[in-house]
Parts: structure tokens; sequence; C-alpha cells
């Protein structure tokens, strides 16, 4: 059975086909959560695993499940999966990577005509990312009871469209309960997105869990004034006082390092006029460590210490907590499932943390978790560049592969 591997070059089309849908000038790819091109990947996905013999349906959030049956159809299904919807200028793999590795195990399973134990599904977790609405990865955390199902149809994107609304529209707001029924074990292949696998020259990541996250949406509020009249003494800028806070949450994490990120990606300026005194910043947060205890202690000094700036400076203050995510320890039976199959299918590996959040930190706490990861060129991911050979996306797919049997079990001829 070792001897057995998935079709890299079937994988590699499976791949491109996909990235072809809501392709950028930069080769690239633009799929925000249920917009009409993650739509069209989702039509794709579901017709490739309806010809590859799955079944599939889709929960209340729009997750999809393509299942194939087990001897015993009963036990709980080991499930492979990630997400399809990107950032506004993503790449062809993060995320899809995931699926179509998935994808690919069923169909070299179907080849070799080999039957597992256990029923194998593959999962297309709704709004991984975030970029449309906020919190991130709500798809897989609504399943694990994270998050409430009515809360996370709620989630408005910046034009006050529901993902409920959305769901409805492009027809994925299926009958299938959520939270989810038990998972016997969940596997995710997905790009490093950072440089450590290439700078290394490993071939696999096993990946021991993930950092903690937590979200914020601050607004800063001072007083719109004439940018000519009025004196800077007299002056309540808001744009001036978000500068300082961004400043201090960089220091905050600098202070921390090397563990410690802190990142602000969003700022609106209000009135955005070159001649007024900005009177209101809305700006976005993103802390992260893998120690509870220190991002819990980032998050009390973020706070802190833009409450001290904006006294200072005469302005009103108001920070609301968007995403909450613990740092998080995948289960020892998968981990070593992954690092056995790297071992002894010759691959390279390294144990490792993520950095970055992911549908399996959610699932991890209602299923045996773990993760593949394989390198990125130049640690790049949320960009058009973000680029995996065919060679490394096979050979995770082939830890992938065998990881999933070693849970689900085959059958004996």
């Amino acid at each position: 059975m070792r001897n057995l591997r998935i079709d890299g070059e079937r994988l590699w089309d499976s791949l491109m086909e996909m990235a072809k849908i809501g392709a950028l000038p930069g080769g690239g790819c633009r799929r925000l959560a249920l917009g009409d091109e993650d739509k069209a990947g989702r039509d794709l996905f579901v017709a490739w695993c309806e010809a590859a013999g799955c079944t599939v349906s889709v929960d209340r959030i729009g997750n999809i499940f393509a299942r194939r049956p087990g001897r015993d159809d009963a036990r709980p299904p080991v499930m492979a999966g990630s997400h399809l919807d990107t950032q506004p200028h993503g790449g062809k793999f993060d995320g899809v990577y995931g699926v179509l590795a998935g994808l690919e195990v069923v169909r070299a399973l179907n080849d070799a005509g080999i039957e597992t134990d256990a029923p194998v599904e593959i999962a297309v977790w709704t709004n991984e990312e975030g970029a449309r609405f906020a919190p991130s990865m709500n798809g897989s955390g609504a399943f694990a009871g994270t998050y409430t199902i009515d809360e996370s149809l709620a989630c408005t994107d910046n034009e006050g469209l529901t993902i409920g609304q959305e769901l409805d529209r492009i027809g994925y707001a299926g009958p299938r309960a959520c939270p989810g029924s038990p998972v016997g074990a969940y596997f995710e292949a997905h790009i490093e997105q950072g440089p450590i696998l290439e700078a290394e020259q490993k071939t696999i990541g096993v990946v021991l869990g993930g950092q903690g996250m937590y979200w914020y949406d601050v607004t800063v509020t001072g007083q719109d004034s004439h940018a000519g009249t009025t004196p800077m003494p007299r002056r309540r800028d808001a744009m001036a006082g978000a500068a300082a806070m961004v400043t201090a949450i960089r220091g905050l994490a600098l202070d921390r390092a090397p563990d410690a990120v802190a990142t602000v990606g969003e700022m609106a300026v209000s009135p955005n006029s070159r001649n007024t005194i900005a009177g209101r910043i809305d700006f976005t947060v993103d802390l992260r460590h893998p120690v509870s205890a220190t991002l819990d202690e980032m998050a009390a000094a973020f706070r802190a210490g833009c409450q001290e700036i904006a006294d200072v400076d005469g302005l009103e203050l108001a920070i609301v907590q968007v995403a909450d995510t613990p740092p998080i320890d995948f289960d020892g039976d998968c981990i070593d499932a992954v690092r056995s199959t790297a071992a002894a299918l010759g691959y390279g590996h390294r144990d490792m943390v993520s950095g970055a959040g992911h549908d399996a930190f959610h699932l991890a706490t209602v299923a045996p978790t773990g993760m593949i990861f394989i390198p990125c060129a130049d640690g790049l991911s949320h960009n058009e560049a973000e680029s995996a050979t065919p060679a490394d996306l096979e050979a995770g797919c082939n830890v992938l592969l065998h990881a999933i049997l070693d849970r689900a079990g085959v059958v004996s001829s």
C-alpha cells in the first residue's frame, strides 16, 4: 500500500483549471466569498466530485461535503478539506490546494479500486479568508459550534449584504445541519505561506498546531476642521491619533519578537479631504502569538496604549473584537500519521507551528486534526505571485493520501 501514489499531473491540471475562475492579470485569483466567482468555483468542484462518484451535500452556512462511502458507512468520515474563496489579490494555491488535494485522494482511491473502512469526505469551508465577511473561518467555526448559525448567517460585507442573503442568491444555502455531525479525523493540506520550508529545503511541514489570533475593529473619533485655520494645539485630529496608535501596535509586537506579530491592514479616513482635518478613522488590528498568556498580554497592551493616546489627544475611542481564535494543538496521532508518512515516502520534513489561521483550527476543537504544509516560493501568499512547484504539491498530496488511509483503514481483499 505504501507504493500507492496520486496522479500529480491530474492534480496540477485541476488546480490550473480552477485558477481560471476569477483569474487576475498578474496571475492570481479573485474569488471573494459567496460572490459570483466563488459560486463558479463551487459549481466546478461539485461537478468534479459527482463525476468521481461522491455524494454531495451542503449545510446551512454553505459548507460543501463530498462523500466517498466506506465499507462501514455509519462510521464518522475521515475528512480532508480547505476553502475555495480567496483574497482580493489572491494566489492559485491558498486554500484551493487542500480542497483539490482531497479530491485527488478520492480519484486515486477510485483508480486503485481501494475501499476504505470509514467513509472519506472532502470539505469546502465557507468564508475562510474573511476578506469579504468578518470573522474569517466562520464556515468551519459554525460547523464546530464556535459560532452560532444565526450569528454566522447575519455577518455583513461592506455593502450591508449578509452571508445568509448571498448564500440564497448563489444557491448554496443548504439543508444539512450546522453544527455538523461527528468527524473521525480531519486533515488539511496547505502551502506554508511562509519562508521556512523553502529556506531549509524541506518538502513537508508537520504542523503541530497554530498560533492564536485576535481581530479588532477600531474607531477613532475627533472633529472635522479646516486644515488652514485650526491651530495645532486646538485640533482633535483623528488621523494623528490613529497614526500614533498604529506605531504603538507595531511596537508591542516588536517588544515580543520573534513570535509576536501585529498588523493594521485596513484604514478608512473620513471625510478624506486634502484640506480637512480627519474627524474619524476606522482601522483593523490583527494580533497573533502561539502562547495564550502572551496574546492576552498583547491585547491588554493594545487597548491600554490606544486609550492613552486617545485621552492625550482628546479623541473618542471604540474597540470591538470581531474574532477570537486561541492557540491550538493538533492531535498527536494525526501528527504522527503525517510525520511517519513523510518519512516513509522519503520526503524531507520538519515540525512547525502555523503562523496563519486555518479551518483546521476550528475542526481541532471537535475532531482529531492534523495539517500538512508544503513550500511556497519566497514564502509569498495573499499575493498574485504565490507559487508552488508541481513536485511539492504532489508530495503533500501523497502524504495526505496515506494519512487518510492510516485513519480510515483499508478493506482487505
